[in-house]
């Protein structure tokens, strides 16, 4: 496929293959110079430690064409940090923040052809990652590694797009409690495709996870963080250290109390307390922010604001993030990146 192909106002949030994506390999205790490149194909050894072992992680961001189409990348130092820690916590080397966001920048450029226009509300999807090449398959880090970016359009995560979803709660566990919960690794999207296919087969549009050490408490919701909003005006998110650090919901607290003068809160969640919020919504890279309208557990449905339309303050979150994102709204200081477009 070609970009000229791609009809950008019917977007759905799948891989396509565009024309760059950058590589940069670590051998010898060092990371090489990393380059642009156009195959699309990776060539590994069958014993890589990425294969048996799992050692990997990766990170997602987004850029965006403003309405006077220049071009933003969203706090990708934020994600460079991230990925940072997950490399620690597998025992990989690290990529410098620096380096990881002039790769981002390379690789938006390079395929801006794909970025989606301005009105046709889509956005460039950038996936960085890093994973240990060589293995002897003994059970140790591999000593060579490839870290590389690659990009894509993409439009709404949900097929609904901003309207309300449904989740039901999971018997299973999405992290252990001292585990890599609050790592951006592959091994735990790997186990959480089945509790995912068991929620969509029976209604739902995902699960809800529920802390692993007493199944009482909201952690995350697929592959989201979870926000509540109480009827006081609280945005209240959950805190626990099996929880990925989500980007979005950092920002949706600053915004949250910043903007419109919520108090914000970082705590417990009850599974049993969903009455305390008169609003809730999923937030994180791909789908922004998803209204929730209701939540099933142990057979019981708890609706919130509606199953139809989100409430006011998740649109006004929602609008505020979204107008930040592609240049409409003025962005607290070092949140956007611009990329040359020249």
């Amino acid at each position: 496929m070609q970009a000229a192909e791609v009809d950008f106002n019917h977007l759905g949030f799948s891989y396509i293959e565009t024309d760059y994506r950058y590589v940069a390999r670590y051998h010898d205790g060092h990371w090489e110079p990393g380059r642009l490149i156009k195959d699309a194909q990776i060539r590994v050894n069958e014993a890589a430690n990425i294969f048996h072992y799992g050692q990997g992680v990766f990170e997602g961001l987004k850029a965006y064409r403003c309405q006077d189409d220049s071009v933003n990348l969203f706090r990708p130092g934020q994600n460079a940090a991230r990925m940072q820690q997950s490399c620690q916590r597998l025992l990989m080397p690290t990529f410098p923040v620096d380096e990881f966001v002039a790769a981002c920048k390379a690789v938006v450029k390079a395929n801006l052809d794909w970025l989606p226009p301005y009105q046709s509300h889509g956005s460039m999807y950038v996936r960085p990652y890093m994973i240990g090449l060589n293995g002897s398959l003994q059970i140790h880090p591999a000593t060579d590694y490839l870290f590389s970016v690659f990009a894509f359009p993409v439009g709404a995560y949900f097929k609904a797009g901003f309207k309300p979803v449904d989740f039901v709660t999971s018997d299973y566990d999405r992290a252990a409690p001292q585990g890599t919960g609050a790592y951006k690794v592959g091994g735990n999207y790997a186990g959480s495709l089945l509790p995912e296919m068991l929620a969509i087969k029976a209604g739902y549009n995902d699960c809800v996870y529920l802390d692993p050490a007493t199944h009482t408490k909201i952690e995350e919701v697929g592959s989201a963080n979870f926000f509540g909003i109480t009827p006081d005006h609280t945005f209240v998110t959950p805190k626990s250290p099996s929880i990925l650090p989500s980007v979005t919901k950092r920002s949706l607290l600053a915004l949250a109390g910043d903007r419109f003068g919520l108090k914000t809160v970082e705590g417990d969640v009850p599974i049993d307390q969903l009455a305390t919020f008169s609003e809730a919504g999923a937030c994180g890279t791909a789908a922004v922010i998803a209204p929730i309208g209701s939540i099933t557990h142990r057979g019981k449905r708890h609706v919130f604001y509606s199953e139809t339309e989100a409430g006011p303050i998740t649109k006004k979150l929602y609008d505020e993030l979204v107008g930040i994102q592609y240049g409409d709204r003025p962005a607290p200081a070092g949140w956007i990146t611009k990329v040359p477009t020249v």
